[in-house]
């Protein structure tokens, strides 16, 4: 291949040509990208010219580097990983989430004390500095290694309530809803989505790609009175899952009749 002749900083130059292969299909979703020696040839340039046109397309989130097997084209196939996110009972009264068996815990539970943020309050409808429970765990999916990481915060002041929360609050929110109804709640639940760029320890622990963001899944469980019980956040990188939800409808509030 000739020398290409564009405008812009080298590397640029060599970034375009190397996505522009990629949008024609040239270096297919999910295959290795040629290796330095061989992009060196293709385009006659040097090394650090190379290193920094794959860096580029990297922060572009066109390429993912895998460690110890070399740079490939990012996939654009289906999600690892399907999140349903429906809460059921079981005749006997147990809550059962579709996902729930599935993850296994990479790390034991972490217990901790913690405040609200101007985030989290808004979700419990709680002040900043207000007193929770906290735990983090570190889930995987033994069939695909998807990593996510999980977060129940749970107001002191809903413990005092449940007692048993506060002994343990490391128990799986299945186990929590159960304890709840049984305090005399009935639950319903809402939740948000959102996508952010990740922290340095989120990238860490979800083992991400470069240029690749995080979905945020915000659950708050809700008693009789619609107060927030428990906050859950679920974070899981965006290119390896994908969310599920079952829509039912709700009834239209009756209007009132005018005199």
């Amino acid at each position: 291949m000739t020398e290409i002749q564009r405008p812009g900083a080298l590397y640029q130059q060599v970034a375009a040509a190397i996505r522009e292969a990629i949008v024609k299909g040239e270096f297919a979703p999910g295959a290795p990208l040629p290796s330095e020696a061989q992009l060196i040839e293709r385009y006659k340039v040097s090394r650090p010219t190379v290193r920094n046109a794959v860096a580029a397309l990297r922060a572009e989130g066109l390429i993912e580097v895998r460690h110890g097997k070399g740079s490939f084209v990012r996939s654009d196939g289906q999600p690892a990983v399907t999140l349903e996110r429906r809460i059921s009972r079981t005749p006997d009264g147990r809550f059962v989430m579709p996902n729930g068996a599935v993850w296994d815990e990479a790390e034991e539970p972490t217990p901790y004390r913690t405040h609200t943020t101007k985030s989290t309050g808004q979700l419990l409808e709680l002040g900043e500095e207000e007193a929770l429970f906290g735990c983090d765990r570190l889930l995987t999916d033994p069939a695909t290694g998807t990593r996510a990481m999980h977060r129940t915060l749970i107001p002191f002041e809903v413990t005092e309530d449940v007692p048993t929360l506060a002994d343990a609050p490391d128990r799986r929110p299945d186990s929590i809803y159960g304890l709840l109804t049984q305090a005399g709640h009935k639950l319903w639940w809402s939740e948000t989505v959102r996508a952010h760029m990740p922290l340095p320890d989120e990238r860490t622990a979800l083992q991400l790609p470069d240029a690749t963001p995080i979905l945020q899944l915000s659950r708050v469980t809700h008693g009789t009175s619609g107060r927030p019980l428990i906050l859950e956040e679920l974070r899981v990188g965006a290119d390896r899952a994908e969310v599920a939800y079952r829509i039912t409808a709700d009834k239209e509030p009756a209007q009132q009749s005018r005199d």
